[in-house]
């Protein structure tokens, strides 16, 4: 039997940044799968191409991440139901002539929220700050959990009120402006990526009920401006490093069939 490895690439443009490598590898150690994983820049003009090359020799998935994850959306010649809702890829399965699409964006979200930080979802209100991707990967996990509530806010009202639109057959869901929510909310989730720039999306201080929780999808060494914010409000913070942890557990999961233990990883905080 040959002992050559299964190899895996995470694909973005820039790449070197990456922590997927690190959590793959843990992972695979830990299960005693044997497979080599590794980032793959893929020039912005040729994800296909990258892809379709990686396939050839003979690799057998890839973790998407910025910019491609509706280019890889549009490659795949099967999606999961939470890919389809997503409308973007972040997983991919190699198999004889297909290439299989998932996304695992909103599936580690929820279980970093429910099971790690140990948070109830049914029957909550949640206010779901931004309309873009990762707000759109986040939904129909968030609605399978059966909350009371989901107030999408944007800046732009029209993409929340058409993500509202899109998954109301799915759950009570309506859309806002960020500066017209009204009400105290359960559940916050930063889905912008207004932390890069150390700004807070400007929604009324009033959102932040006393027993909040605020969970921003952003990571970093020091707690995001949006948690300073929320923990001001008195709300309970968290970021999204247990989020990645558990995309990228879902991911190996779907390529190995094997559930990797995320336990030490969540430690590892950069």
């Amino acid at each position: 039997m040959s002992s050559s490895k299964d190899r895996y690439v995470v694909l973005g443009n820039p790449i070197a940044h990456s922590k997927s490598p690190f959590l793959h590898t843990h992972f695979a150690q830990q299960t005693q799968q044997n497979l080599d994983y590794r980032p793959l820049l893929a020039p912005l003009d040729e994800f296909d191409t990258t892809v379709n090359g990686f396939i050839a020799q003979g690799g057998k998935g890839a973790n998407v991440t910025l910019p491609f994850k509706l280019q890889a959306f549009a490659l795949c010649t099967e999606l999961t139901p939470r890919a389809k809702a997503a409308g973007a890829v972040n997983t991919l399965l190699f198999k004889t002539g297909h290439i299989i699409g998932d996304n695992t964006d909103g599936c580690g979200l929820v279980n970093d929220i429910v099971h790690n930080a140990g948070v109830n979802l049914t029957g909550q209100r949640i206010l779901l700050l931004g309309a873009g991707g990762a707000a759109r990967g986040a939904l129909l996990p968030l609605l399978e959990c059966q909350p009371a509530q989901i107030v999408i806010a944007n800046r732009t009202v029209a993409r929340a009120e058409e993500l509202a639109t899109q998954f109301q057959p799915f759950g009570n869901v309506l859309a806002s402006s960020f500066e017209a929510v009204n009400g105290a909310f359960d559940l916050i989730i930063n889905a912008t990526s207004a932390s890069i720039n150390a700004e807070v999306p400007p929604v009324p201080a009033s959102v932040f009920s006393p027993n909040c929780f605020a969970y921003d999808m952003m990571y970093g060494n020091q707690p995001t401006v949006f948690m300073q914010h929320a923990a001001a409000q008195g709300a309970t913070t968290r970021d999204g490093w247990g989020m990645l942890v558990e995309q990228a557990a879902e991911a190996f999961y779907l390529w190995r069939g094997v559930k990797p233990a995320t336990d030490a990883l969540l430690k590892q905080h950069p």
